[in-house]
């Protein structure tokens, strides 16, 4: 079993890094450029004109990776069906955003109908098909309460929760790659502990396209995932954490994704309740870079960050 995980992961970081090759040039010819918020750091606005929608070869990747090394089982196809689903909702968002030029993309509320269905769906073939619990397990305590259709509810946020936690990483050349790599891995390994050759495989050619994604991606980036990546990531760790019962552990693994959306929020409610801005700016990752920070230590020692939460994740994992 872990042969075929190593041969999964090296194999589709191969494939990544090609289609990366191929694909970037590609998403030049279509004008398919990064916009750069005018508020933010003014040592972002030279990355003005990079291409985005880079998330696009990393799901080409994630497929072929999937189709040759993962069991062909319905577990494999819900995690697909949750990450691919996500992948096309920012897909069309960053298609609508950089290649048609128009700013609105999707509504707030048409992801949030397009999240829903992907969630309801997923929901339904896990519960019914799989016949997985609607139980939530409580680390340390190791206990397991059951929600009955509250689950669903439960599922629901961390699906939404997930991926536009992700997606708020994804601010700095590296860091929603680099923190996501982590996590995948972390998931990999919960997966082989849990006996679950799906999850194991599918974690491991995760890691391995956000790994290859690095490549193009590492300060100075050459391209950056948009929201075609950064959904169907936060779509994949979603449905990792609820396959293997290990939904609050998503949170501990997940922190620094938790932690830039916390810090979104906290801000929001301050300045709309208060008039007061908590961070100077926010998702947090600007707040240490208006402190000092480069660019690139905010990344590193969010790396280190995600890598010691992983570790801690799997090794509460451990039952």
């Amino acid at each position: 079993m872990i042969y075929q995980i190593v041969l999964a992961f090296a194999a589709t970081l191969i494939i990544t890094l090609i289609l990366g090759k191929l694909g970037i040039p590609v998403l030049r010819s279509l004008h398919a450029q990064q916009s750069i918020r005018e508020e933010g750091p003014e040592s972002h606005q030279a990355k003005a004109g990079t291409p985005t929608m880079g998330g696009t070869f990393m799901m080409i990747a994630m497929i072929i990776g999937i189709a040759i090394f993962a069991p062909w089982n319905v577990a494999t196809g819900m995690l697909l069906f949750l990450t691919i689903g996500h992948a096309l909702l920012g897909f069309f968002d960053d298609f609508v955003k950089s290649v048609k030029k128009r700013n609105l993309g999707l509504t707030a509320k048409q992801k949030l109908l397009g999240q829903f269905i992907l969630a309801a769906v997923f929901c339904y073939f896990i519960t019914e098909i799989l016949v997985i619990p609607t139980t939530l397990w409580i680390p340390v305590a190791d206990i397991n309460v059951n929600l009955g259709w509250g689950y669903y509810v439960l599922a629901f946020l961390i699906i939404v929760g997930s991926t536009n936690a992700v997606n708020l990483t994804d601010g700095l050349d590296g860091l929603a790659a680099g923190t996501s790599a982590v996590a995948a891995i972390a998931f990999a390994v919960i997966g082989l502990i849990h006996n679950m050759p799906s999850v194991a495989v599918f974690g491991a050619i995760v890691c391995a396209i956000c790994v290859g994604f690095l490549a193009f991606n590492i300060n100075p980036a050459k391209v950056f995932m948009g929201d075609t990546g950064s959904l169907a990531l936060g779509g994949a760790f979603a449905g990792m954490a609820i396959l293997t019962k290990t939904e609050l552990l998503l949170v501990i693994i997940g922190g620094i994704f938790v932690m830039e959306a916390l810090s979104v929020i906290i801000q929001v409610i301050s300045f709309k309740t208060r008039g007061v801005r908590v961070f100077k700016m926010s998702p947090i990752h600007h707040h240490f870079e208006l402190s000092g920070w480069s660019e690139q230590t905010v990344v590193n020692r969010f790396w280190l960050g995600g890598a010691l939460l992983a570790v801690l994740g799997v090794l509460l994992a451990v039952r």
